[in-house]
């Protein structure tokens, strides 16, 4: 394992990592390494963040939508033989 020193810490920032911490029962060394996880897409959390910005998306075509999707594709699904020979 590699170790980063982060020098000049500005005091807000500081307070906010700390508050974390102590807030989640975890050391500070523990509170960076889950921030930058997460900053930085690696954890777990994120990817189920990622499937929320989609979940808007999903079931927004009204019952007419589909039915007219489907009646106009339709065609898609059957294969004619003579394109075949």
């Amino acid at each position: 394992m590699k170790s980063i020193t982060i020098h000049n810490l500005d005091d807000p920032l500081d307070s906010l990592i700390r508050e974390r911490a102590k807030q989640d029962g975890v050391s500070l060394n523990t509170t960076i390494k889950k921030l930058l996880r997460e900053a930085l897409g690696l954890s777990p959390a994120q990817e189920q963040d990622r499937a929320q910005v989609f979940q808007e998306l999903c079931g927004v075509w009204s019952t007419e939508d589909a039915e007219e999707f489907y009646q106009n594709t339709s065609e898609l699904g059957r294969v004619d033989s003579g394109d075949w020979v």
